[in-house]
């Protein structure tokens, strides 16, 4: 396969293809249009939520895919799952406790196609001052060619289930018996070419 189809980035990290890019492009998270959410079984049905507040930086150098790079940071305190209540207590030491940890981060450390449209970054995501290894897998929506002419292209990113027992979120907070562990992503981010 030809890394000159496949760029990559986040999340929380996407892939970026097209055949004109050159070494050490930059790409920049369009917050505006790209979604950071999650859903976490709560009671009897499913909680939803997202981060409005976010950003991130996908540097790629196609002559050597492997050393290109994904940076992200999600602001905790913008989670927002629609009940303004349930935000206030989600924010507190109870759970993501955004006074001390402001930002959820991404950090890659490799980078690997897996198919024409698609690709695999492994990184250290950072949570609640707790840093776990997490694998993200990356697919282009839509044609690769459109990135050389537009300059924008949008990605699905998915991973594995975290655990937030795994990054000390909720752990001892009133309830936390209802909520489920494991914690669905559902991301979708679009970037711009910055150079």
């Amino acid at each position: 396969m030809k890394p000159s189809r496949f760029l990559l980035a986040l999340g929380l990290c996407l892939v970026v293809g097209g055949s004109s890019v050159r070494a050490n492009e930059i790409f920049k998270f369009d917050q505006a249009n790209s979604t950071i959410a999650f859903k976490v079984r709560h009671v009897v049905g499913n909680a939803k939520g997202k981060f409005t507040k976010f950003s991130g930086t996908i540097e790629i150098d196609r002559e050597r895919l492997e050393t290109s790079s994904v940076l992200a940071a999600i602001q905790a305190a913008s989670i927002d799952t629609a009940n303004e209540k349930r935000d206030e207590h989600l924010r507190t030491p109870d759970f993501f406790n955004v006074k001390q940890y402001p930002e959820i981060t991404f950090k890659s450390r490799r980078v690997k196609q897996t198919g024409p449209n698609a690709g695999e970054v492994a990184g250290d995501l950072t949570m609640h001052g707790v840093t776990r290894p997490v694998t993200l897998k990356v697919e282009l929506l839509g044609d690769p060619g459109s990135v050389a002419k537009n300059s924008t292209t949008r990605w699905r990113v998915t991973t594995a289930p975290l655990k937030r027992s795994s990054f000390g979120i909720g752990k001892g907070a009133t309830g936390e018996s209802l909520i489920g562990n494991d914690v669905a992503v559902e991301i979708e981010i679009q970037a711009v070419r910055a150079r």
